[in-house]
């Protein structure tokens, strides 16, 4: 049997964090990424930008997961966006209404149309 890995690493530049993320997300790795997620927020990070080009799989508990850290970073006056979903998590993204995590809304055929979406106000 094997578990699903997730590998998680953060960069800094001043108030501003990118979080990689690469493998599968779902009710084993969720709590890392809540956790990462957490950790930007009480380290004063303002700005959270999360890559998923590496994600593999992303399952409700991945999402529910995206969906808390962005309400709190609102709460905070913060932002949190998502980069690079596969389509697949796109997908779940746009049909459960939750596109506002998308750095930008997948348009009809796959392609961004280029509506950046800010959490909270303005960076």
């Amino acid at each position: 049997m094997t578990f699903p890995q997730l590998n998680v690493h953060r960069h800094e530049r001043g108030t501003r964090a990118l979080v990689t993320l690469a493998g599968e997300i779902d009710l084993a790795t969720a709590p890392q990424v809540r956790k990462a997620l957490a950790e930007c927020l009480s380290d004063g990070i303002r700005s959270i930008d999360v890559d998923l080009t590496a994600v593999t799989f992303c399952d409700a508990s991945g999402l529910n997961a995206f969906l808390l850290a962005s309400r709190f970073a609102t709460e905070a006056g913060r932002t949190l966006r998502l980069h690079h979903p596969p389509q697949s998590m796109a997908r779940v993204i746009e049909i459960t209404g939750s596109g506002f995590l998308l750095h930008s809304f997948p348009a009809a055929g796959g392609r961004p149309c280029g509506i950046p979406v800010v959490m909270g106000g303005a960076p």
